[in-house]
């Protein structure tokens, strides 16, 4: 009986994943057949579908993949001793794949695609909500540090900051001459501005 090596099925599914992101960049999600993404991989159909059963599983693993990478690099910024510095960082972070056309592409062919497919557009929502919660654990932490001035009113602005972040996401669509890396040192003072927001 053949054993199964788990590092290999691992390594074949990275590979798929990779070879997917990269045709979904060039072609969006529409325009990828399976094929594509098989000739990409350097796999034959059966052995793609061994691991993914449809495009649709694919699109949905990437997405669930990257939103699974982000909550790992949020719960390091949020150990991170300095709350402010680490929000900082993440904006940082944010901002420089927004400046990738095809990256920056990607995410909206992904967004655009949550509003066909409930599927897809639960696994957005949950990774929309780690994003959130990790913004608001820093907000929360430089408030107690006396950084900012956030207080309970962290969760909302956790929202309105995931909400500056998409808009530097989706400008270049209509605004070529729009430099997502230019709006970090706004996004940085807008971190530091939220006014307390009492309880009622």
């Amino acid at each position: 009986m053949r054993t199964v090596d788990p590092v290999k099925q691992a390594a074949k599914r990275r590979r798929i994943l990779e070879a997917a992101a990269s045709c979904f960049a060039e072609m969006r999600f529409q325009g990828t057949r399976t094929a594509d993404i098989c000739k990409r991989a350097g796999m034959s159909p059966g052995n793609l579908f061994h691991y993914f059963p449809s495009k649709h599983a694919i699109i949905v693993a990437l997405i669930e993949s990257e939103g699974v990478q982000t909550a790992a690099y949020l719960e390091r910024l949020v150990a991170e001793e300095d709350a402010i510095g680490a929000l900082f960082t993440l904006i940082d972070a944010v901002v420089e794949p927004a400046a990738d056309p095809e990256y920056a592409g990607l995410a909206l062919d992904t967004a655009a695609a949550a509003q066909r497919d409930e599927g897809i557009a639960a696994v957005v929502a949950r990774n929309d909500r780690r994003l959130r919660a990790g913004i608001a654990d820093l907000l929360r932490r430089a408030a107690a540090a006396g950084r900012i001035d956030a207080g309970p009113a962290a969760d909302g602005a956790a929202t309105r900051i995931a909400a500056r972040i998409d808009g530097i996401f989706a400008r270049p669509a209509t605004d070529p001459n729009f430099a997502p890396r230019e709006q970090a040192p706004m996004l940085r003072l807008l971190l530091t501005r939220f006014p307390r927001v009492e309880q009622p």
